[in-house]
Protein backbone atom coordinates (compact mmCIF):
# COMPACT_ATOMS: atom_id res chain seq x y z
CA UNK A 1 0.00 0.00 0.00
CA UNK A 2 2.78 2.62 0.79
CA UNK A 3 4.95 1.68 -2.45
CA UNK A 4 1.77 2.10 -4.70
CA UNK A 5 0.73 5.63 -2.41
CA UNK A 6 4.28 6.78 -3.20
CA UNK A 7 4.32 5.60 -7.07
CA UNK A 8 0.69 7.17 -7.71
CA UNK A 9 1.79 10.46 -5.90
CA UNK A 10 4.90 10.63 -8.27
CA UNK A 11 2.53 10.34 -11.13
CA UNK A 12 0.35 13.23 -9.76
CA UNK A 13 3.13 15.80 -9.77
CA UNK A 14 3.61 15.62 -13.46
CA UNK A 15 -0.82 14.50 -14.32
CA UNK A 16 -1.70 16.50 -11.38
CA UNK A 17 0.22 19.60 -11.02
CA UNK A 18 1.63 20.39 -14.22
CA UNK A 19 -0.91 18.52 -16.50
CA UNK A 20 1.24 16.33 -18.59
CA UNK A 21 -0.33 13.21 -19.83
CA UNK A 22 2.16 10.68 -19.03
CA UNK A 23 0.63 6.97 -19.77
CA UNK A 24 4.17 5.22 -19.57
CA UNK A 25 5.56 6.04 -15.60
CA UNK A 26 5.29 2.04 -15.13
CA UNK A 27 8.68 2.29 -16.97
CA UNK A 28 10.46 4.99 -14.53
CA UNK A 29 9.01 2.29 -11.91
CA UNK A 30 10.99 -0.18 -13.42
CA UNK A 31 13.79 1.65 -13.91
CA UNK A 32 14.21 2.15 -9.65
CA UNK A 33 13.37 -1.64 -9.31
CA UNK A 34 16.03 -2.99 -12.00
CA UNK A 35 18.51 -0.06 -10.29
CA UNK A 36 17.68 -0.87 -6.75
CA UNK A 37 17.81 -4.56 -7.46
CA UNK A 38 21.47 -4.68 -8.89
CA UNK A 39 22.95 -2.73 -6.37
CA UNK A 40 21.77 -4.74 -3.95
CA UNK A 41 22.94 -7.95 -5.11
CA UNK A 42 26.34 -6.41 -5.71
CA UNK A 43 26.56 -5.67 -2.44
CA UNK A 44 24.60 -1.93 -1.85
CA UNK A 45 22.56 -2.02 1.15
CA UNK A 46 18.99 -0.72 0.13
CA UNK A 47 18.73 2.23 1.90
CA UNK A 48 22.31 3.21 0.02
CA UNK A 49 21.01 2.19 -3.35
CA UNK A 50 17.71 4.14 -2.91
CA UNK A 51 18.98 7.55 -3.79
CA UNK A 52 20.98 6.37 -7.03
CA UNK A 53 17.73 4.26 -8.39
CA UNK A 54 16.04 7.88 -7.60
CA UNK A 55 18.76 9.74 -9.43
CA UNK A 56 18.60 6.88 -12.53
CA UNK A 57 15.21 7.27 -12.67
CA UNK A 58 15.32 11.36 -12.48
CA UNK A 59 17.73 11.71 -15.52
CA UNK A 60 16.20 9.07 -17.82
CA UNK A 61 12.87 11.44 -16.79
CA UNK A 62 14.66 14.79 -17.64
CA UNK A 63 15.57 12.96 -20.88
CA UNK A 64 11.91 11.90 -21.53
CA UNK A 65 10.91 15.53 -20.61
CA UNK A 66 13.57 16.98 -22.71
CA UNK A 67 12.09 15.40 -26.06
CA UNK A 68 8.25 15.70 -25.06
CA UNK A 69 8.85 19.52 -24.68
CA UNK A 70 7.49 20.02 -28.70
CA UNK A 71 4.28 17.57 -27.84
CA UNK A 72 0.86 18.34 -25.85
CA UNK A 73 -2.06 16.65 -24.92
CA UNK A 74 -2.75 13.01 -26.70
CA UNK A 75 0.94 13.58 -28.56
CA UNK A 76 2.58 13.83 -25.13
CA UNK A 77 0.36 11.04 -23.90
CA UNK A 78 1.35 8.77 -27.00
CA UNK A 79 5.18 9.83 -26.79
CA UNK A 80 5.21 8.47 -22.75
CA UNK A 81 3.09 5.34 -24.03
CA UNK A 82 6.08 4.37 -26.61
CA UNK A 83 8.50 4.81 -23.25
CA UNK A 84 6.77 1.94 -21.53
CA UNK A 85 6.90 -0.36 -24.70
CA UNK A 86 10.39 0.69 -25.37
CA UNK A 87 11.23 -0.21 -21.77
CA UNK A 88 10.09 -3.17 -21.63
CA UNK A 89 11.42 -4.21 -24.94
CA UNK A 90 14.96 -3.20 -23.78
CA UNK A 91 15.28 -5.37 -20.53
CA UNK A 92 13.75 -8.42 -22.72
CA UNK A 93 16.66 -8.25 -24.84
CA UNK A 94 19.39 -7.72 -21.94
CA UNK A 95 20.93 -11.18 -20.74
CA UNK A 96 22.50 -8.68 -17.76
CA UNK A 97 19.30 -7.33 -16.60
CA UNK A 98 17.52 -11.18 -16.53
CA UNK A 99 16.09 -11.19 -20.41
CA UNK A 100 12.40 -12.34 -20.19
CA UNK A 101 13.70 -14.25 -17.19
CA UNK A 102 13.77 -11.56 -14.83
CA UNK A 103 15.81 -10.78 -11.84
CA UNK A 104 15.67 -13.33 -8.95
CA UNK A 105 17.00 -13.93 -5.76
CA UNK A 106 16.82 -10.19 -4.91
CA UNK A 107 18.82 -9.86 -1.47
CA UNK A 108 16.08 -9.81 1.74
CA UNK A 109 17.11 -6.64 3.35
CA UNK A 110 18.82 -6.49 6.38
CA UNK A 111 16.60 -5.16 8.88
CA UNK A 112 13.68 -7.66 8.18
CA UNK A 113 10.00 -7.15 6.68
CA UNK A 114 9.13 -4.35 9.85
CA UNK A 115 12.22 -2.60 8.66
CA UNK A 116 10.87 -2.58 5.14
CA UNK A 117 7.39 -1.50 6.08
CA UNK A 118 9.14 1.40 7.93
CA UNK A 119 11.01 2.74 5.18
CA UNK A 120 8.23 2.73 2.47
CA UNK A 121 6.10 4.47 5.33
CA UNK A 122 8.67 6.59 5.56
CA UNK A 123 9.45 7.06 2.01
CA UNK A 124 5.65 7.70 0.95
CA UNK A 125 5.28 10.30 3.70
CA UNK A 126 8.56 12.33 3.13
CA UNK A 127 7.86 12.46 -0.50
CA UNK A 128 3.55 13.32 0.27
CA UNK A 129 5.04 16.26 2.56
CA UNK A 130 7.77 17.25 -0.36
CA UNK A 131 4.55 17.30 -3.04
CA UNK A 132 2.27 19.39 -0.61
CA UNK A 133 5.00 21.96 -0.24
CA UNK A 134 5.60 22.14 -3.69
CA UNK A 135 2.28 22.46 -4.44
CA UNK A 136 1.82 25.57 -1.61
CA UNK A 137 5.38 26.79 -3.52
CA UNK A 138 6.13 29.21 -5.92
CA UNK A 139 6.78 26.35 -8.16
CA UNK A 140 3.43 24.68 -7.33
CA UNK A 141 1.82 27.93 -8.81
CA UNK A 142 4.01 27.85 -11.69
CA UNK A 143 2.61 24.22 -12.77
CA UNK A 144 -0.96 25.56 -11.88
CA UNK A 145 -0.23 28.10 -14.40
CA UNK A 146 1.13 25.64 -16.87
CA UNK A 147 -1.75 23.15 -16.23
CA UNK A 148 -4.47 25.48 -16.98
CA UNK A 149 -3.01 27.40 -19.98
CA UNK A 150 0.46 26.88 -21.32
CA UNK A 151 0.44 29.33 -23.62
CA UNK A 152 -1.51 32.33 -21.31
CA UNK A 153 1.53 31.08 -18.70
CA UNK A 154 4.40 31.40 -21.52
CA UNK A 155 3.37 35.20 -22.15
CA UNK A 156 3.35 35.89 -18.58
CA UNK A 157 6.70 34.98 -18.62
CA UNK A 158 6.97 31.51 -16.98
CA UNK A 159 9.49 29.47 -18.14
CA UNK A 160 7.43 26.48 -19.29
CA UNK A 161 10.26 24.27 -20.81
CA UNK A 162 11.90 24.53 -17.21
CA UNK A 163 9.05 23.93 -15.08
CA UNK A 164 7.86 21.31 -17.50
CA UNK A 165 11.13 19.69 -17.04
CA UNK A 166 11.66 19.59 -13.15
CA UNK A 167 8.03 17.98 -12.98
CA UNK A 168 9.24 15.42 -14.96
CA UNK A 169 12.34 15.18 -12.96
CA UNK A 170 10.47 15.30 -9.42
CA UNK A 171 7.94 12.92 -10.68
CA UNK A 172 10.39 10.54 -12.17
CA UNK A 173 12.60 10.22 -9.31
CA UNK A 174 9.57 9.29 -7.06
CA UNK A 175 8.91 6.31 -9.44
CA UNK A 176 12.65 5.29 -9.27
CA UNK A 177 11.96 4.81 -5.16
CA UNK A 178 8.70 3.59 -5.61
CA UNK A 179 10.01 0.77 -7.81
CA UNK A 180 13.16 0.18 -5.72
CA UNK A 181 11.24 -0.29 -2.64
CA UNK A 182 8.73 -2.65 -4.56
CA UNK A 183 12.03 -4.90 -6.02
CA UNK A 184 13.10 -5.55 -2.48
CA UNK A 185 9.36 -6.42 -0.95
CA UNK A 186 8.93 -8.90 -3.84
CA UNK A 187 12.14 -10.08 -4.28
CA UNK A 188 11.64 -10.81 -8.25
CA UNK A 189 11.19 -8.49 -10.78
CA UNK A 190 10.71 -8.92 -14.68
CA UNK A 191 9.90 -6.85 -17.92
CA UNK A 192 5.83 -7.97 -17.12
CA UNK A 193 6.03 -5.93 -14.03
CA UNK A 194 6.46 -2.58 -15.50
CA UNK A 195 4.54 -2.68 -18.79
CA UNK A 196 1.25 -0.22 -20.13
CA UNK A 197 -0.98 -1.92 -17.87
CA UNK A 198 0.80 -0.95 -15.10
CA UNK A 199 1.13 2.74 -16.47
CA UNK A 200 -2.26 2.85 -17.21
CA UNK A 201 -3.34 1.12 -13.26
CA UNK A 202 -1.68 3.98 -11.75
CA UNK A 203 -3.05 6.94 -13.78
CA UNK A 204 -6.63 5.55 -13.16
CA UNK A 205 -5.89 5.47 -9.35
CA UNK A 206 -4.49 9.27 -9.74
CA UNK A 207 -7.78 10.28 -11.75
CA UNK A 208 -10.11 8.32 -9.45
CA UNK A 209 -8.25 10.06 -6.08
CA UNK A 210 -8.52 13.68 -7.83
CA UNK A 211 -5.91 15.30 -10.17
CA UNK A 212 -3.60 17.60 -8.02
CA UNK A 213 -5.19 16.56 -5.20
CA UNK A 214 -2.78 15.03 -2.48
CA UNK A 215 -4.37 13.11 0.50
CA UNK A 216 -7.13 12.20 -2.61
CA UNK A 217 -4.57 10.37 -4.64
CA UNK A 218 -3.14 8.74 -1.73
CA UNK A 219 -6.23 7.74 0.13
CA UNK A 220 -7.42 6.12 -3.61
CA UNK A 221 -3.86 4.36 -4.52
CA UNK A 222 -3.90 2.72 -0.84
CA UNK A 223 -7.62 2.11 -1.08
CA UNK A 224 -7.31 -0.18 -4.44
CA UNK A 225 -3.79 -1.04 -4.01
CA UNK A 226 -5.66 -3.63 -1.25
CA UNK A 227 -8.92 -4.27 -2.90
CA UNK A 228 -7.89 -7.22 -5.03
CA UNK A 229 -6.51 -8.75 -1.95
CA UNK A 230 -9.79 -7.82 -0.04
CA UNK A 231 -11.72 -9.55 -2.85
CA UNK A 232 -9.75 -12.14 -4.45
CA UNK A 233 -12.73 -13.15 -6.67
CA UNK A 234 -12.48 -9.68 -8.54
CA UNK A 235 -8.75 -10.13 -9.15
CA UNK A 236 -9.30 -11.41 -12.85
CA UNK A 237 -11.44 -8.29 -13.17
CA UNK A 238 -9.35 -5.55 -11.59
CA UNK A 239 -8.75 -3.69 -14.77
CA UNK A 240 -12.19 -3.90 -15.84
CA UNK A 241 -13.28 -2.32 -12.45
CA UNK A 242 -10.81 0.36 -12.61
CA UNK A 243 -11.83 1.16 -15.94
CA UNK A 244 -15.88 1.52 -14.44
CA UNK A 245 -14.43 3.12 -11.60
CA UNK A 246 -12.82 6.05 -14.22
CA UNK A 247 -15.86 5.84 -15.79
CA UNK A 248 -18.16 6.96 -13.08
CA UNK A 249 -15.71 9.28 -11.85
CA UNK A 250 -15.70 11.39 -15.18
CA UNK A 251 -19.13 10.96 -15.36
CA UNK A 252 -20.27 12.06 -11.85
CA UNK A 253 -17.18 13.73 -10.14
CA UNK A 254 -14.57 14.91 -13.11
CA UNK A 255 -12.59 16.37 -9.86
CA UNK A 256 -13.01 12.37 -8.17
CA UNK A 257 -12.80 12.11 -4.82
CA UNK A 258 -11.52 15.15 -3.41
CA UNK A 259 -13.85 17.12 -5.48
CA UNK A 260 -16.97 14.97 -4.74
CA UNK A 261 -16.03 15.52 -1.18
CA UNK A 262 -16.05 19.03 -1.64
CA UNK A 263 -19.40 19.32 -2.96
CA UNK A 264 -20.58 17.49 -0.31
CA UNK A 265 -19.24 20.26 2.08
CA UNK A 266 -20.33 23.35 -0.08
CA UNK A 267 -24.12 21.72 0.13
CA UNK A 268 -25.54 22.59 3.90
CA UNK A 269 -23.63 26.06 3.62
Amino acid sequence: MAITVLFALSLNVITGFCGQVSLGHAAFYGIGAYAGAMLTKAGWPLLAALLPAAGLAGFIGFLVGLMSLRVRHDFLAITTMGIAFLFVGIVRKQEWLGGEIGISGIPAVAFGREGLLLVAVACAGIFAAVTIYLKRSWMGFAFDSIADDEDTARILGIDVPRFKLWAFVIGTSGAGIAGALYAHHVRYIGPDSFGFVESVTVLAMVIIGGIGSVWAVALAAAVLSVLPLWFQFVDDYKLLIYGLLVFAVMRFSPNGIAGALQNLKRRPR
